[in-house]
């Protein structure tokens, strides 16, 4: 009896433990079927799939005005699954014939033992014509993923900036390098389920992975100003057969580069094809060199602004030369400028006029300046490889250190310190950092990631003296060395530049690096233009002479673009001898036909349509026209 009873009890707890495993079971299905279902089944696929990458669009670069700069260009590449194709051979054999290439070394690749093979580099970025040749064929196994190459609309247009992409489409040099995390994205993807031999499986349906289009980047550059830039420079470097050249635009205002070009330069597409110095060198932030002349800009803000010269009404010297602790330091023009006013030691680019301006200053200043206008450091521009240049040290600035620097000479700079320092000098006194990136534009949405704006670092002179630092850099264009860069009603103002090169601590004999810095209109300056020409030959090697009018026929050529009207109140510019000769040209709007004909004027004038009346004249009136010129007029019936 007692037996049974605890037989009994037995059964009704293993009964309990059935229940409950039986409950947990069912639990455990219900838990796996609907709730756990999207999880498992992510997992399953995830062991299950082969992805056929389809590549992002990376992001597009465009100029301040939305124009394409760099953007993508359908670029197919192939994949193969052995799995699915039991003639490996026979499949290689088709592809070898129409990608042309050696038919063995293909079928080995698409033999090996893997779940999924990319015919690469034999079958990656081709055109979309042979991409749709080869799946007319229908190959099994064989798969066209989308991939894209980077395509250019202006072909080498800011190539040293921009850079380049590699093999897989990351950048490798330049703003591509630099911002590569933005502008790359994440790839979409075909997913093709198989099982563990690559067969595909019949009851699960192939996917789509979703992927994110790299950041769109909009430059400062303004894509109309660059074109002329790259144009002046390209047209230098066989005129000249200069070794390099180098250029920079930018608004004095802001800090916005509009434009920035190194020569000799290169197709990005073909990079390969140059010499790595080429595209690794961002000539504008990278070199170093003597400024020369230019840098005088600063000598002369310094001076104005501490109140040690009255440029008109002082004179000042010059033998030719100036002695200091013993070094004879001469001028450019070796028999000496004579007397002269110091406004004339400005226009004439007179080194022992600076020498004396130097001497006023003092050198704790002079170097304080130098320093103050950013020079001895990185302007904070972000473009890759910028160089800080090099200053005299404190211990090392003796007397003829301070003469030789108060006119350009024995120092070291940068292309862009040059035009962030003389953008201050002439925009009323403000330090600006120069930038070339504006804003990162996510692609899909159109919010802006990142933006740059213009950033004050300090004021470096008064507005007053700034306005007198104009005046005379006008004065220069007009009366001085920068005469080649004068243009018409544009009011241009500037400073030549002649710098010897150096190798290994000595000046190299007979090459030199010329150069310009220009701004307009003089008044209120809306854009500074410099231009280097490295080692030039073919013409005498002067900044006034080589860079000047190219400087000048820049900002002629874009001053529409950037919003410079023609002025009131330029400078006349006075005839020299070998100048050709020009007159103003009269208005004649408004005249009678008969009435013209009977004056003498020293130029032609070449008539069109039929009428009595004059409507309209090309060139207008005022403008400046040779004497042996044409005036087109227009009648009106």
């Amino acid at each position: 009896m007692w037996a049974t009873e605890r037989t009994k009890k037995r059964m009704r707890w293993m009964w309990i433990v059935f229940l409950v495993l039986f409950l947990m079971l069912i639990g455990k299905l219900v838990h796996v079927q609907f709730i756990q279902h999207e999880l498992l089944t992510k997992r399953a696929e995830e062991s299950w799939d082969r992805e056929i990458p389809v590549s992002s669009l990376r992001g597009n670069i465009v100029d301040r005005n939305g124009k394409l700069i760099v953007g993508n260009k359908l670029a197919p590449t192939l994949y193969f699954v052995p799995a699915q194709n039991e003639q490996p051979q026979k499949a290689a054999k088709e592809l070898a014939d129409l990608l042309k290439v050696d038919e063995e070394a293909l079928a080995k690749k698409m033999s090996q033992r893997v779940s999924i093979v990319k015919i690469a580099p034999e079958a990656k970025n081709i055109s979309n014509e042979l991409a749709e040749k080869i799946q007319q064929k229908n190959i099994p196994g064989l798969y066209t993923g989308l991939d894209y190459i980077r395509y250019y609309p202006y072909d080498q247009l800011l190539a040293r900036l921009i850079g380049f992409t590699g093999y897989d489409n990351k950048g490798l040099a330049g703003l591509e390098y630099q911002y590569n995390d933005l502008l790359m994205g994440n790839s979409s993807a075909i997913r093709l389920f198989t099982d563990a031999k690559g067969a595909s499986l019949p009851h699960v349906q192939d996917s789509w992975k979703e992927g994110k289009d790299g950041a769109t980047m909009e430059l400062t550059i303004d894509v109309d100003v660059q074109k002329v830039v790259e144009r002046e420079l390209a047209q230098a470097m066989v005129k000249y057969e200069a070794d390099q050249a180098m250029a920079i635009a930018m608004n004095p205002k802001t800090g916005e580069i509009l434009a920035l070009s190194s020569y000799p330069t290169f197709h990005p597409s073909a990079f390969a094809k140059v010499d790595s110095t080429i595209y690794n060198r961002n000539l504008p932030v990278w070199m170093t060199y003597e400024p020369g002349s230019t840098f005088k800009i600063i000598t002369l803000s310094a001076a104005l602004e501490e109140g040690v010269v009255d440029l008109e009404k002082e004179h000042f010297y010059d033998p030719g030369y100036s002695m200091v602790e013993g070094a004879k330091l001469r001028c450019w023009q070796r028999r000496g400028h004579g007397d002269e006013t110091f406004l004339e030691v400005v226009q004439n680019s007179c080194n022992p006029g600076f020498i004396e301006l130097g001497r006023r200053i003092g050198p704790k200043k002079l170097q304080q300046y130098t320093r103050d206008f950013g020079f001895g450091q990185v302007t904070g521009s972000n473009m890759a490889g910028e160089s800080t240049g090099i200053l005299f040290s404190e211990k090392g600035y003796g007397p003829v250190e301070h003469a030789t620097t108060s006119f350009g000479q024995g120092i070291s700079v940068t292309p862009i310190q040059q035009v962030q320092a003389v953008a201050a000098a002439i925009n009323g006194g403000t330090l600006y950092k120069p930038y070339i990136v504006k804003n990162l534009i996510d692609a899909d949405t159109g919010k802006v990631l990142k933006s740059y704006q213009p950033e004050k670092k300090r004021q470096v002179i008064k507005p007053e003296t700034s306005k007198k630092v104009r005046e005379a850099l006008e004065s220069v264009v007009a009366y001085g060395s920068g005469r080649n860069a004068f243009r018409d009603h544009l009011r241009i103002g500037g400073k030549t530049g002649t710098a010897q090169k150096v190798e290994d601590g000595r000046y190299k004999d007979g090459e030199y690096i010329v150069s310009f810095i220009g701004f307009a209109p003089a008044d209120d300056p809306q854009i500074v233009v410099y231009v280097a020409i490295d080692n030039p030959k073919n013409a005498t090697q002067f900044g006034g002479v080589i860079a000047a009018p190219i400087v000048g026929q820049i900002i002629e050529d874009v001053h529409e673009k950037v919003g410079i009207k023609e002025r009131q109140g330029q400078l006349e510019k006075p005839y020299r001898w070998g100048d050709v000769e020009k007159v103003r040209v009269p208005n004649l709007v408004g005249e009678k036909k008969e009435d013209i004909t009977k004056m003498q004027y020293p130029f032609r004038i070449e008539w069109h349509g039929n009428g009595s009346k004059i409507a309209s004249q090309l060139p207008k009136a005022e403008s400046q026209i040779a004497l042996d010129g044409i005036i087109h007029v227009y009648l009106e019936k």
